[in-house]
């Protein structure tokens, strides 16, 4: 056989692919993800400067500074087991629409706190100001709830089953494109003309996505959904969803892990600016590392991993991400804290598919959007818990000057996390679950 015939052979068994897979999605499925991309970009952009935003432009401490940002992605994470209710019942092209409306409000009144224009509508109170951004936070947070019930119940009724975990991956890579290019974007910005006008990045990103959805996203459904449930019903659900004890105490669990995580967001940016480098691009180092390194590699890693059972999966997936605080507090310099974000990401790429598709495939019909919203149950726990608890150990540890108690208390927690996951997969997942 010529080389030129096999080559012809390769190039038409790509197409032959290629057509299968844009046949498996809607073209709905595409416009979702674009928005998502988008939406975590502002997301991302203005969390990664979150914390120091609040301590040295605004001028709350270390703790004030992680209660709030615990309360504000507590809720972004926790209202999606109701928004995502609401979602199914409105439809997802509705839901995008209250979201991105009060997202791109939300984050301008966020950064206007910080900025000289708006200095006298605000008051000189240090605790006026607290409450004011507390409520500005609450109201953000109640837009940012219909995002990822929407994006991931349009993911899972735009897929068919064939490609529905390709799906999913596909879903995860395009938030971690978002998820780079926000904190890049956020130093540039920042180093230029200051923190507070990140957000103004936010809320004209979600402005475009705004008019995006209303020119392109389609509605779609399920035929074999039945009708529509009435709200009272799905609230109902959600209770019953609430009261069975195996899948809470999974998703218990699952906060221990995510604790782990947010801490680079919180005990991060404050150690390389007091302990390394005030003006050291700690947004871009976090970016490259985590979200930079998921592009590179989710695709490698789900291909090499496509054998392994869910519960599988998981729990070496946990494993893996509690090395972290391990490879950090050995010698805490940049390069450790790049190697330790990579370790966590790739433990993140091995366990986050699975977890979605998992919470997908025992979801009843027409409740996607409540489950996929109770996926963030988790995260919503470790924001409420962790993110006040990170910035009270790091302030902790600065004034009595022994920062390896971060480290001792980070990495106990992600050892204790990776144990109780893997008793649950023993105990709990079924047969049919590991296939």
């Amino acid at each position: 056989m010529s080389i030129n015939s096999t080559l012809q052979k390769l190039r038409t068994g790509a197409r032959s692919q290629a057509e299968r897979l844009r046949a498996g999605f809607h073209p709905t499925f595409w416009v979702a993800n674009g928005m998502e991309l988008f939406e975590r970009l502002a997301y991302y952009a203005q969390q990664i400067v979150f914390m120091v935003y609040m301590r040295d432009t605004l001028g709350f401490d270390e703790v004030q500074a992680g209660t709030l940002n615990g309360v504000f992605g507590g809720l972004i994470y926790l209202l999606p087991i109701l928004c995502g209710t609401l979602a199914d019942s409105w439809g997802f092209r509705r839901a995008f629409n209250v979201a991105f409306s009060v997202l791109a409000l939300g984050y301008f009144l966020i950064g206007s706190v910080g900025m000289s224009a708006f200095s006298g509508l605000y008051g000189e109170s240090m605790s006026s100001r607290y409450w004011i951004m507390m409520a500005f936070l609450i109201l953000t947070a109640f837009g940012g709830g219909f995002i990822k019930p929407s994006v991931l119940g349009t993911v899972a009724v735009t897929s068919k089953e064939e490609v529905k975990s390709l799906g999913f991956a596909v879903y995860y890579w395009i938030v971690n494109i978002g998820a780079m290019i926000g904190p890049v974007i956020a130093y540039f910005v920042r180093d230029h003309v200051g923190h507070a006008y990140v957000y103004l990045v936010s809320s004209a990103s979600c402005l475009a996505m705004l008019i995006v959805n209303l020119c392109l996203y389609k509605e779609v459904r399920i035929a074999s959904a039945g009708p529509r449930e009435s709200l009272a019903s799905r609230l109902k659900n959600l209770g019953i969803v609430l009261a069975n004890f195996k899948f809470m105490l999974f998703l218990l669990i699952y906060s221990l892990y995510w604790i782990i995580f947010w801490q680079e967001f919180i005990i991060v940016p404050y150690y390389v600016t007091d302990f390394i480098d005030k003006d050291y691009p700690y947004e871009i180092v976090q970016s490259v590392s985590g979200a930079g390194a998921i592009i590179l590699l989710q695709i490698p890693l789900s291909i090499l991993t496509k054998r392994l059972s869910t519960p599988k999966s998981i729990v070496l997936g946990f494993w893996i991400s509690s090395l972290i605080w391990v490879i950090i507090g050995l010698y805490p310099s940049i390069p450790t804290i790049i190697a330790g974000i990579v370790a966590f990401a790739i433990g993140e790429m091995i366990q986050a598919p699975r977890y979605y598709g998992y919470i997908s495939k025992i979801a009843p019909p027409g409740q996607q959007g409540m489950y996929q919203g109770f996926a963030f149950l988790p995260i919503a726990i470790a924001r409420f818990a962790g993110d006040p608890a990170g910035g009270w150990l790091y302030k902790t540890a600065k004034e009595q000057g022994t920062p390896e108690i971060i480290w001792y208390a980070m990495i106990a927690t992600g050892v204790v996390a990776a144990l109780l996951m893997w008793g649950y997969t023993l105990l709990f997942f079924r047969d049919d679950d590991a296939a």
